[in-house]
């Protein structure tokens, strides 16, 4: 695999002792006899990220800067020519625990002292902040070839007040340069993230908090109405510039009129923190079938039980069927359990670690939506980064952004 850890930093040259080096994050799991690229300054030969308590935070790698920018030089040297992977990402709300569901797809042990998860998680400190923790979209590599894609927290108060300058406005630029309220520019880039993230991935996890909450549904149908003409990695030019718009709009428009479709991840909703008396099977059918109603008109394939039995629709999680992934169990809908102390009573149905566990297991072993034709890592990258320049630079999405000031929803 190509790339390599960056070179060490020199000793300070004032009196003062040199700060610590920060500690590692593996962007990908080591495979046997591989020497893989990792993230820090110093030697670390069994690949164990440590951190000790006066440590500062490690660095991140960003696909999506916190400037609202794509990077991919810095990402680039850990991809390779291979065309067998899957990209996997994930859009939600603050909170619900999307970081945690992304370290067990990565394949995180947390039980070893000290190994810092791939994807930061709230501390105590950050929850009793009410702040979040990704900025942008972060992104890890697996030894079994998944891009993992955890992007920043949709409908988060504290994103708004970091976005706000004293006036009101946005200190973050999305559409061409366009002066924007944090509170429309709140809105859109959680538009632009979701378009995004439906456009480059394969599999896309869709988190909501409670059995109750149906804003992320509302959040993929408006994704769904505003994707138009945005294409799929493979269908770009890798060779073509990524200033050059024109040739690649033409190329996409002539690609989606032969098609006659547009790539969308597969999507795999996910409710968390749920309580035992909403693990219900009957329950869990309830929301299944709401969730096939909600999305019968839109662009986003959800499967359609086909002869179901009601074994079939529902075990006590929707977790624990070996078929429900297939056309006969429905739309992929997990349900996640609240995370209780150990000492807690003993959970009526399943305890929250074994069914993130089998969740994971289900979301490894369904069959991801392909895109358009065989692209490599790298070209995937690449292409990436010319989609989010399209996704700004979105007439569709400009004018939602138009209407949605025109509401008088937004401060002007």
């Amino acid at each position: 695999m190509a790339g390599g850890a960056p070179p060490s930093t020199g000793a300070s040259s004032s009196s003062l002792p040199p700060p610590p080096p920060p500690p590692k994050i593996l962007l990908a799991k080591p495979a046997t006899g591989s020497a893989l690229p990792r993230l820090g300054r110093d030697d670390d030969p069994s690949g164990v990220a440590t951190r000790s308590r006066n440590t500062p935070p490690p660095g991140s790698l960003s696909l999506i800067s916190d400037s609202w920018d794509i990077h991919i030089d810095r990402i680039l040297p850990f991809l390779t020519e291979n065309s067998e992977f899957t990209v996997i990402g994930i859009i939600g709300p603050p909170g619900t625990g999307k970081s945690s569901i992304m370290n067990e797809l990565y394949g995180y042990d947390g039980s070893s002292p000290g190994m810092l998860p791939p994807f930061a998680t709230q501390s105590d400190e950050t929850r009793a902040m009410a702040k979040h923790c990704t900025t942008g979209v972060e992104l890890r590599i697996s030894s079994e070839r998944l891009i993992l894609l955890d992007a920043q927290p949709i409908f988060s108060p504290s994103l708004m007040i970091d976005l706000m300058r004293p006036d009101g406005s946005s200190t973050v630029s999305l559409l061409n340069g366009e002066p924007l309220s944090a509170d429309l520019a709140h809105e859109l880039m959680g538009i632009q993230l979701g378009v995004f993230l439906a456009a480059v991935c394969n599999i896309l996890l869709v988190v909501s908090e409670g059995i109750d909450d149906f804003s992320m549904w509302q959040h993929m149908l408006t994704v769904d109405l505003l994707k138009h003409s945005i294409p799929d990695p493979s269908v770009l030019a890798s060779g073509q510039a990524q200033g050059s718009t024109s040739g690649q709009e033409k190329e996409v428009k002539s690609y989606v009129q032969a098609q006659n479709n547009e790539h969308l991840a597969a999507l795999v909703f996910i409710h968390t923190k749920l309580r035992d008396q909403e693990l219900s099977p009957s329950n869990s059918m309830l929301l299944r079938k709401a969730l096939l109603k909600y999305f019968s008109s839109s662009s986003f394939k959800l499967k359609k039980p086909r002869g179901v039995v009601k074994e079939q629709i529902d075990s006590s999680l929707s977790l624990n069927n070996k078929n429900s992934e297939s056309d006969s169990a429905g739309p992929s809908l997990f349900l996640l359990p609240l995370k209780v102390p150990d000492d807690f009573k003993q959970p009526q149905f399943e305890s929250y670690d074994c069914a993130l566990g089998k969740l994971c297991d289900k979301i490894l072993s369904m069959e991801p939506h392909a895109f358009a034709k065989p692209v490599t890592e790298r070209d995937w990258l690449r292409n990436s980064a010319k989609i989010w320049s399209m996704v700004k630079k979105s007439p569709v999405i400009a004018e939602y952004s138009k209407t949605l000031q025109d509401s008088g929803l937004f401060k002007k």
